[in-house]
Order: C-alpha cells, then structure tokens, then sequence
C-alpha cells in the first residue's frame, strides 16, 4: 500500500519516563523522537531507571504510573512532576522517595545511557486499539495502556495491527516530517498496571500475546525531522 494510511489523532510526550504523560496539539521532532520525550528517568542508586519491568537497565518500580509529568514552559525547561491529583509537587525527588518508598531514587536527565527501550517513535492506530477493545470486553483500555507517542485515526474496515505491514516503509506526516517503521515493541505487564483512571486486569497482555506474540505499535526511526500536528496526514510512500 502506498498513500494516505490515517490521520494524527493525538499527540503523546513523557517528560519522565514511565510516568503519565502529557497530550499535545502540536511537537517538533528530531532524531532523537519528539522533543523532551523521556528526556528524564527516575534513577537509582545503580543507575537502573525506573520502569514497569526488570532488565539490566531498569527497575521495576510500582507507583509510577500513578504519576504525571509534563514541560510547563516547553521542552527546553524542566519538566514537572504531578501527583496522583495533577497537582505539581515542588520537590521531585523527596516527593518520589516517599511515593515510591525508597530513598536511593531521584530525577535524573539523560546522559549517555538512553533513557528509551528501543526506538523513539511509537506509533499505534485505532484500528488495532479497537480490537483490543473488543478482545477484553468489560475492560476499560485506551492508548495511555500503551505509551505511545502517535495516535493514528485509520480509515473504517482497517485490520487490526495494520501496523505490521509498514514495517521497512517510510511515511511522510504533514509537510515535513519523514519517518521509518522498523519493527513492534514486545509488550511487557505494563500494558495490565492500573494508572489513573484505569484498573489492573491481566487480561489484557494475555489476549495481545495470543493473538500477536506479544507485539503491538510500529516502532520508528526519524528520516527527516519536522513538526507534527494533530490531523496530519501519515502518507506511506
């Protein structure tokens, strides 16, 4: 297929990496993904950074999807950290080792160890969120299970993970912006853990792994950096 796959539909940015994000209208993209994304991490005491599993370089650390973070002046300052109420604390790192109960964490910004699991673009579409949906009936399932930071609105009768077949393909979003699509993310118990507004329910992993071996998005490289734009057109070419 080659030519217009979906619009943007939403927008998403993590300041601090395995926290709630923040929605946008509107982000520049470099290289490095969507700037100021997961541009800082909460770090222990061995430099593992929290997260909602346990590898070499992360830490599983429940409560963190309890929280948010967002730019209050934009990428290029610092983020802020937002309690379970949206209310900015105004001490990140005592506030994390009260809400975590450990006292060898604290905001750390990226330095040469990436702060991303794999690639710096997410991009999920509705279409397979939709099945998802219909897979775990009674469960309440929206994007923010899935962190990811493009939000495609595909035409009606999309396949479900219509995604995999971008794989190798580059697409153009709005004028500028040029992407690749190399590859899914394997899906982890992150996408069960309640945060917010949603409940746990182990359902949900359980019915991605037996349908597609765990796997769902298209991970992407940036070609060309540019804006992106709520309502843009994702052109494959």
């Amino acid at each position: 297929m080659t030519g217009l796959i979906g619009t943007i539909e939403h927008i998403w940015r993590y300041p601090i990496k395995s926290t709630g994000g923040e929605r946008l209208d509107r982000a520049d993209v470099g290289p490095r993904g969507l700037e100021g994304d997961r541009l800082y991490a909460v770090r222990d005491a061995e430099g593992r950074f929290g997260s909602g599993k346990n590898t070499r370089r992360f830490r599983r650390m429940p409560g963190l999807l309890d929280l948010r973070s967002r730019y209050p002046d934009g990428p290029a300052g610092r983020p802020e950290l937002l309690d379970p109420y949206g209310t900015a604390v105004p001490d990140p790192t005592a506030y994390l080792r009260r809400h975590l109960g450990r006292d060898d964490v604290g905001l750390a910004r990226e330095e040469a160890v990436s702060h991303f699991d794999q690639l710096p673009l997410s991009v999920l579409t509705t279409a397979t969120l939709d099945w998802v949906r219909a897979a775990v009936p009674g469960v309440p399932v929206d994007e923010r299970r899935f962190r990811p930071n493009l939000v495609v609105r595909t035409p009606p009768g999309t396949r479900p993970f219509a995604e995999d077949e971008w794989f190798g393909r580059t697409a153009r979003i709005g004028d500028a912006l040029r992407v690749e699509f190399v590859r899914s993310s394997e899906r982890c118990v992150t996408v069960n853990e309640a945060q917010q507004d949603l409940p746990h329910s182990p359902l949900i992993l359980r019915a991605v792994a037996r349908a597609h071996d765990t796997r769902l998005d298209a991970l992407a490289t940036v070609v060309t950096p540019g804006p992106v734009r709520t309502g843009d057109g994702v052109r494959l070419t």
